[in-house]
């Protein structure tokens, strides 16, 4: 144990910081997370602080074995324990009834909690050495791209938190999948790498909820994070162009483009040749969606950088991973966004 102390340092600093109620950016395989003690109200309140979040946002926590989620969830069903053993460790996220200890400010003083089992080894390790659930939302402040990389978020949180963990690029680039089992039925409520098929592959009946590619009005409740707010965006305003149809999506593209004396288009690598003389940058292959999700967040932040007058960004079809691809995509344009049919 000493010698793994000694090669983990940062960990076991990191972990003492969370103890003693600090706050720790990390790396997890989704994105960057800003951690505190999931049971110290003080500690998670300023989470809220750094980040300029809503109180109404609640937070997910993040544990390092089954152990752990005994302390913070009870009256688990089932299909709730299949859907674990299927998904965790990973990048998915289970709504919970939570028990008694839980920071009442991390569930916004709601009954249930959000669960997740990350897969990243420097996520599980520094859970595991903590010794308790850390409660963290995405690396940025409120309302920006989530951090990918510790560089792009840096500069926005340098004095916010309390220590950093330099794990280099995220894996997946978005966040959780995140669940909720209603009887038998599971609802997506944020969709992310773990797919409504694969889901479905587990329990009898997934459906995706209404909000996911909706607005959500100021008064409603929300169960997951990312859902309510504007999110994911970058300064300069963004537009969402996407259809079946490629051909008429470019078409719609290059019209948007030359009606603005500065545009930026986002492009996915097999349309960067039809948009030559107008700045652009490549999301990645359409038919690699997994390069795109990587991608996303840091070309989002990469926008305010160009100084245009907007940036258009091309859609994909929102099944499988591009349903959560063009849920980030919708929120980062303020759901601005023109479907070619």
């Amino acid at each position: 144990m000493e010698h793994w102390k000694e090669e983990n340092k940062e960990i076991v600093e990191a972990a003492k910081v969370i103890r003693k109620g600090g706050l720790v950016l990390f790396p997890t395989e989704t994105v960057y997370g800003i951690g505190a003690n999931a049971l110290n109200d003080e500690a998670v309140k300023k989470i809220f602080v750094a980040k300029g979040r809503a109180q109404d946002n609640p937070l997910i926590l993040h544990i390092s074995d089954m152990d752990m989620l005994s302390q913070i969830a009870d009256n688990i069903s089932e299909l709730e324990y299949r859907l674990m053993d299927a998904f965790w460790p990973g990048p998915f996220t289970i709504v919970l009834n939570k028990k008694e200890g839980i920071a009442n400010v991390a569930t916004c003083n709601g009954n249930t909690c959000g669960v997740r089992m990350p897969s990243n080894k420097i996520a599980h390790d520094l859970i595991k050495e903590t010794n308790c659930p850390i409660a963290a939302p995405s690396a940025n402040i409120s309302g920006r791209p989530s951090g990918t990389n510790l560089k792009d978020i840096m500069e926005e949180l340098q004095g916010k938190v309390d220590y950093m963990i330099d794990g280099g690029e995220c894996e997946i680039g978005l966040e959780s999948t995140v669940v909720r089992v209603i009887g038998n039925e599971v609802r997506i409520l944020r969709p992310g790498k773990i797919t409504k098929e694969e889901i479905e592959s587990v329990a009898s009946s997934a459906t995706i909820d209404k909000n996911v590619m909706g607005s959500i009005n100021a008064n409603e409740r929300v169960l997951s994070p990312g859902m309510k707010y504007r999110h994911y965006a970058p300064n300069t305003q963004c537009v969402l162009v996407y259809g079946e149809d490629n051909e008429k999506m470019v078409e719609e593209i290059l019209k948007i483009a030359k009606e603005n004396r500065k545009a930026l288009i986002l492009s996915t690598t097999e349309n960067m040749e039809k948009y030559i003389g107008f700045e652009c940058l490549d999301m990645g292959s359409k038919i690699n969606l997994l390069e795109i999700s990587h991608n996303i967040f840091s070309l989002l932040r990469k926008v305010d950088t160009y100084e245009v007058d907007v940036a258009i960004i091309e859609g994909v079809k929102a099944e499988g991973l591009g349903l959560a691809i063009m849920n980030r995509l919708i929120r980062a344009c303020e759901h601005h966004y023109i479907e070619v049919n």
